[in-house]
C-alpha cells in the first residue's frame, strides 16, 4: 500500500503548478494534503477512483486538510474531539479494518514564538488522541508536523535553535511522542541520511541550495514496523514550498 502526504500551501495555487499531474503520477492508495487553504465549494476536484474527505478551517484561506482514499473507510472523523483545537481543519481520521489513518497539519508556533504555548497544549491533546486510537488498533499518521526533530533534520540547526519548528520545547514533544510507541518511518529506513528535506523557504534561493528542513512525516505504531517496506521524499516534485513524502507498507 502506497501513501503520500503533501503540504500544498494552497491547493488552488498548486493546481496551477502541476498538482493534478503529480497526483496521478504518484499513484497512491492514500493521498493526503495539508494547508489546502479552502472553504467548502471553492474548488471542484474529485479524482476518479478515490473517496474524498475535506476538513476546512473556519478562518478563510487558512489551514485545512484533505484525504483521498481508493478504499472506502469504515468511518471518518474530523478533528480530535476537543473544542479548542477543532476550528482550524487540522485533522482527518479514517478507520480501516486493520488500522487508523490520520492526516494532520500541526500548528506553527509562529514568529517570536507567539503561539508556542497553544502549540504545546495541542501536542499534549494530539498525543492523547493518538494513544486512545492506538489502544484499539495500530495507527498510521502523516502530515506537516512543523518540527525538525534532530539536528540532522535541517540545514542550519545552530542558527535556528530559537526559531519556530526547532525550539527545545517542540523537539522534546516529538521525542515524547516517539517514545510513546511510535516510529518515524523515514528515519527507520535512513537513520543517518543528511540533506534530506521536505520544506524550503521561498527566500534566499533556499531550495536551489537545498537549505531545507524535514518537517513532513509518516509515523506509525511501533507494532507496524515489520510491515514497513519503504519511505521516500520526492524533492524532485515542485508546486509548493513543501514536497510530497511517501510511505509504503505491506498491508
Amino acid at each position: 500500500m502506497k501513501m503520500i502526504s503533501w503540504n500544498v500551501n494552497g491547493l488552488r495555487a498548486a493546481m496551477g503548478k502541476g498538482f493534478a499531474e503529480a497526483f496521478h503520477a504518484l499513484d497512491a492508495d492514500l493521498f493526503c494534503l495539508q494547508e489546502t487553504k479552502l472553504q467548502a465549494g471553492q474548488i471542484d476536484w474529485s479524482p476518479e477512483g478515490y473517496h474524498s474527505f475535506w476538513n476546512y478551517a473556519e478562518k478563510k484561506g487558512y489551514s485545512g486538510t484533505a484525504v483521498f482514499s481508493r478504499k472506502e473507510p469504515l468511518s471518518v472523523t474530523y478533528g480530535i474531539g476537543q473544542e479548542e483545537f477543532d476550528h482550524e481543519g487540522r485533522v482527518i481520521t479514517l478507520e480501516f479494518p486493520e488500522f487508523f489513518f490520520i492526516t494532520v497539519y500541526t500548528p506553527n508556533s509562529q514568529d517570536s514564538l507567539a503561539r508556542l504555548p497553544w502549540r504545546m497544549a495541542w501536542e499534549d491533546a494530539f498525543l492523547s488522541y493518538l494513544k486512545s486510537l492506538d489502544e484499539k488498533k495500530p495507527v498510521i499518521f502523516c502530515g506537516d508536523l512543523n518540527v525538525a526533530h534532530q539536528e540532522i533534520d535541517l540545514k542550519n540547526p545552530k542558527s535556528n535553535t530559537k526559531n519556530a519548528g526547532f525550539t527545545p520545547e517542540e523537539r522534546q514533544k516529538m521525542t515524547v511522542l516517539l517514545s510513546s510507541g511510535f516510529t518515524d518511518t523515514f528515519r527507520f529506513f535512513y537513520p543517518d541520511l543528511r540533506d534530506a528535506y521536505s520544506w524550503w523557504s521561498y527566500r534566499f534561493h533556499a531550495r536551489e541550495k537545498n537549505a531545507g528542513w524535514r518537517i513532513d512525516y509518516f509515523i506509525v505504531s511501533d507494532r507496524l514496523r515489520n510491515r514497513l517496506s519503504g519511505a521516500a521524499i520526492h524533492n524532485e516534485i515542485f508546486g509548493s514550498d513543501h514536497c510530497p513524502v511517501e510511505l509504503t507498507l505491506d498491508l
